[in-house]
């Protein structure tokens, strides 16, 4: 039987999968999710969306992408999980595949040429929404931002006909700046923080929650959560393999609940594997 079954519930609370119906909403993620699906709607070109690692960027694209489900196909997204490429043929190589665009020839021209005739058909004839989703967006080179930066071009009197969300680390921020005439085409620039302590017991509760823990039942004391968040500073992938451990823990030696005893004991154990090195560090 699995570790979650015995604590009373019915799937694994803190995987760190993005899956969108674990994504807990703190004040950051929200307005980041709301300022994205206002710009998609209004079609107004590219969303920057940064972050450090772990502060949630992967689930909340996967959380924007279900966000659009079941609207008459008028919004098409494509995803990019990591772009990793050679060079910027074989970049637009791979979107005129995912686009489903046909190129007359092979050069890099007849690649660009072949999305701007699938964006126009698509975002003009069919009245279509084309949403390009790229996540760890720090791979990206000059040269992929530059034909990015092209692509972005691409424009009727009204609206853009490509809308570009990247995710990306903090790294991306000053590569980014560097191009003017790239992060001067942002029409939202936004930064994902890390959760405080009281989010993080929020965040803690949501997920036991979604999970099925039953009502009036508690998992994690609070002074557990005081260390949990004195630990991880609030960032939502630390705290879910944190609070993973703790409830594996927690059924070895057959505890009702994880106290602040446990989580101190936890806690030094993981610095120890670090060679004394901060537990995230």
């Amino acid at each position: 039987m699995s570790y979650y079954q015995l604590l009373g519930l019915t799937q694994e609370p803190f995987s760190t999968s993005p899956d969108p119906s674990f994504f807990f909403k703190s004040t950051s993620h929200r307005q980041a999710l709301h300022r994205l699906e206002i710009a998609i709607r209004l079609r107004r070109g590219l969303s920057l969306i940064l972050g450090d690692v772990g502060t949630g960027k992967t689930t909340l694209a996967r959380t924007l992408m279900n966000a659009f489900r079941g609207e008459d196909d008028q919004f098409l997204f494509y995803l990019i999980l990591d772009p990793t490429y050679d060079s910027e043929f074989q970049f637009l190589s791979t979107l005129t595949k995912l686009f489903g665009a046909v190129p007359a020839f092979k050069s890099t021209l007849d690649h660009r040429e072949a999305i701007e005739r699938c964006l126009f058909q698509r975002g003009v004839e069919e009245q279509k929404t084309i949403i390009l989703v790229i996540d760890e967006g720090q791979k990206l080179t000059p040269s992929m931002l530059e034909a990015l930066r092209v692509l972005l071009n691409y424009e009727t009197n009204d609206y853009k006909l490509l809308q570009l969300a990247i995710f990306g680390q903090m790294e991306l921020l000053p590569r980014v700046t560097r191009i003017r005439n790239f992060v001067d085409r942002a029409a939202l620039k936004y930064i994902v923080n890390p959760l405080d302590e009281a989010e993080t017991g929020q965040l803690i509760r949501f997920r036991l929650t979604q999970a099925g823990l039953p009502e009036g039942r508690e998992l994690f004391t609070s002074d557990a959560v005081k260390a949990i968040y004195a630990a991880t500073q609030g960032y939502p992938r630390r705290i879910a393999l944190l609070c993973h451990n703790a409830l594996e823990l927690a059924v070895m030696h057959d505890a009702p609940k994880v106290d602040g005893g446990m989580m101190a004991d936890l806690i030094k154990d993981e610095v120890r594997w670090r060679g004394g090195e901060g537990i995230f560090a």
